[in-house]
């Protein structure tokens, strides 16, 4: 096990920049999840630190040793890749042997060893078939026990649940936290599913056009994201954005006016009347006000649900309103070069309902909206504005 640095961490390829100032420590026998859409350097992040890729700049170090002039072989980690990167002639147990033996440990030492690993992936019975006789999700336990066999200083791993079906996944989720909680080992895990990330990590970073955003543990960027990136990417359905101006009696966003009641001061407190913000509002944190406890504060409100989507737990209902006329931009990042792609007026709302709601679609729907779980942003920069609530403030990772 091995506490793992970047520091200063850049990679270009020619002109194009892949990863700039990448800073991270990843501890001891953590599951460090790396997070985000496709392109944005985390692959790239994690062929660096396997010495797949050059770094271009900075330095990153396996426990307490500086890597950058090792190989692959010296650094002593373990890599599973997305597409299983298996043997097609060799039986599953000569797949799992196969570093060991060019390792010359002695046959009985491998056999234990494998063994050991087939026993902890669920795959004993599976020691003598060949991959081609395989499903899928055998074929991926083979590819992560031919790694825990080896017994490094740190598993790396590429996307590996992205080619198993929906349900697989989620079975395999569960099964990659209990072997990493026994080994402890650290790991460092690459994907684009934020769901897959919230729920693997122990902390998570979010990544987006080579910058590192955020890191925390999944309860830090759900309820704390630094900014307007973070905020729309962790969360299913998203976080919805408002584009809303500051009153003295409370805020006004495009679908309701909100009065000034005790958790909606906190998050006002120093703003001045007329400033422009973006408001964060997630769609669990929204109701069905005929299904909210009496009493539970909160504002009511009335709208028009344009579609509604059961899905058997839940509803989520999709409200139309104006989006600002006067040429104003929700910005989704705080890097100024992705402004232009990232920019957006977000015409449409989404709100989770329970399954019990009956509220239909096109009619006057009455809703309540939490205003103790308001996220404000800058509409200039992107980031999350301090409030007087300066407990719930995450600093910047």
């Amino acid at each position: 096990m091995a506490e793992i640095v970047f520091s200063g961490v850049a990679k270009r390829f020619g002109a194009t920049v892949a990863v700039r100032d990448f800073d991270l420590e990843i501890r001891d026998g953590e599951f460090m999840i790396l997070v985000g859409p496709s392109g944005c350097g985390k692959t790239t992040v994690l062929r660096m630190l396997a010495g797949l890729e050059e770094i271009t700049e900075g330095e990153i170090s396996i426990g307490g040793d500086v890597v950058n002039e090792r190989t692959p072989k010296e650094r002593d980690i373990a890599m599973v890749f997305q597409n299983y990167a298996l043997y097609p002639h060799m039986s599953v147990f000569k797949n799992m042997a196969f570093a060991l033996k060019r390792a010359n440990l002695p046959k009985e030492e491998i056999r234990q060893k494998v063994e050991h690993a087939a026993s902890l992936m669920g795959i004993s019975e599976l020691l003598d078939r060949k991959p081609a006789t395989l499903s899928g999700g055998q074929r991926q336990r083979v590819a992560m026990g031919r790694a825990i066999v080896r017994d490094p200083r740190a598993y790396l791993m590429d996307e590996p649940l992205s080619n198993l079906d929906a349900k697989l996944r989620i079975q395999m989720r569960a099964e990659l936290t209990r072997i990493q909680r026994r080994l402890r080992t650290t790991t460092v895990y690459v994907t684009h599913d934020q769901i897959e990330a919230m729920t693997l990590g122990d902390r998570v970073a979010v990544m987006q056009a080579g910058l590192l955003h955020q890191v925390g543990t999944p309860q830090e960027l759900y309820h704390h994201p630094k900014n307007l990136f973070v905020a729309g990417f962790i969360g299913a359905p998203a976080m919805n954005f408002l584009v809303a101006e500051v009153e003295d009696d409370g805020l006004q966003t495009p679908i309701t006016s909100i009065p000034l009641d005790d958790p909606l001061r906190v998050r006002l407190d120093g703003l001045k009347a007329g400033r422009k913000v973006i408001v964060g509002i997630r769609p669990e944190d929204m109701e069905d006000a005929a299904l909210v406890q009496e009493g539970r504060k909160g504002h009511m409100f009335s709208a028009i649900l344009d579609v509604i989507e059961e899905t058997g737990s839940d509803i989520f209902a999709h409200l139309a309103y104006d989006a600002p006329g006067d040429g104003e931009t929700i910005l989704s990042s705080p890097d100024a070069s992705a402004r232009e792609s990232d920019a957006a007026e977000a015409p449409f709302f989404v709100v989770r309902l329970d399954a019990a709601s009956d509220l239909q679609e096109g009619q006057p729907a009455r809703l309540w909206l939490n205003t103790s779980g308001l996220h404000l942003f800058d509409p200039e920069t992107g980031n999350r504005i301090a409030t007087a609530d300066k407990a719930a403030e995450v600093q910047p990772a």
